[in-house]
């Protein structure tokens, strides 16, 4: 037999000891960045948001250093794989030649039902938000909607949704936490009543239609520092998840809006504005939004 070292006999019970409480190598995450643009610091305006805007290219640029930063903190708590979704409009914003080289980018819309959340499935341990915005109808809040202009509001099991409640939702039907979402005041509140205590970045307060916000560098170290915050204590959240049967109520700002959505098989017309729905599992539910928007 092979005498052994008292050097090697010390590293294997300090190794043993390590395990044993806990404190061995993490395993490596892998993380979903869901990305919209209207809760980028310093975005006010559509035209800020929108190609062909005046400043669209500046907000493009620190749209992507935003996600960079969100990269840059999953690196820094032990992430090894990292998928960037870029979810605003024509989903061509994020810059690929300034994106960290390390996450992949999905760019572009399939059409497939999962929209913000192509990409997600049940192998990611984390979902973060950034760039969100806070949902149709709140005041002081930038740039609020729900996917469309065009509606008033979205509620789903009595719950009103701002567009990260229902990407939370999508995300829950993985088994997946959200743990920090980007954006204003508004969607930091609306997120912290859905999905309970994550980490939030306030970039920005709405002031009516205008905005008070923090310089885009500190936006930046803010998100990273909270990213890597969120993932070092991941076991802390928990994944996003109603009820089943799932109802849908969608509300549309114009009657013809409504009236459309009442020909798809199983709507219910409830007033004016409103068309309802049953649904018995999330992916029927995100299928029956998604139509029901067109």
């Amino acid at each position: 037999m092979k005498k052994i070292g008292i050097g090697f006999l010390l590293a294997l019970l300090l190794t043993a000891g390590a395990a044993a409480a806990g404190q061995g190598p993490a395993k490596g995450l892998k993380v979903f960045i869901s990305v919209d643009m209207e809760g980028i610091s310093g975005v006010v305006n559509w035209d800020d948001v929108t190609v062909g805007g005046t400043d669209y290219g500046l907000f493009r640029r620190l749209m992507t250093a935003e996600t960079n930063a969100a990269i840059q903190g999953a690196l820094e708590a032990g992430a090894t794989e990292i998928v960037v979704r870029d979810a605003h409009d024509t989903g061509r914003n994020i810059l690929p030649d300034l994106l960290r080289p390390e996450a992949q980018l999905i760019r572009d819309w399939s059409y497939g039902p999962l929209s913000m959340m192509e990409g997600l499935d049940k192998t990611f341990d984390a979902v973060i938000f950034i760039g969100y915005h806070a949902r149709a109808s709140t005041p002081d809040a930038v740039l609020k909607h729900t996917m469309t202009t065009k509606l008033l509001d979205v509620i789903i099991n009595g719950k009103k949704m701002p567009e990260a409640g229902i990407n939370g939702l999508i995300a829950g039907m993985f088994d997946v936490p959200v743990v920090l979402i980007s954006g204003d005041k508004a969607i930091a509140a609306q997120a912290l009543e859905l999905f309970g205590v994550i980490e939030t970045v306030i970039v920005k307060e709405g002031i009516g239609t205008a905005e008070k916000g923090i310089h885009p560098e500190k936006a930046q170290a803010l998100i990273l520092q909270k990213t890597k915050a969120a993932l070092k204590r991941i076991k802390d959240f928990k994944p996003f998840k109603l009820t089943a049967p799932y109802t849908l109520d969608v509300s549309f700002a114009e009657e013809a809006g409504a009236q459309r959505a009442s020909w798809i098989p199983g709507a219910l017309r409830k007033d004016e504005h409103t068309v309802s729905f049953t649904a018995g599992t999330v992916m029927d539910l995100i299928k029956l939004f998604r139509l029901s928007k067109i």
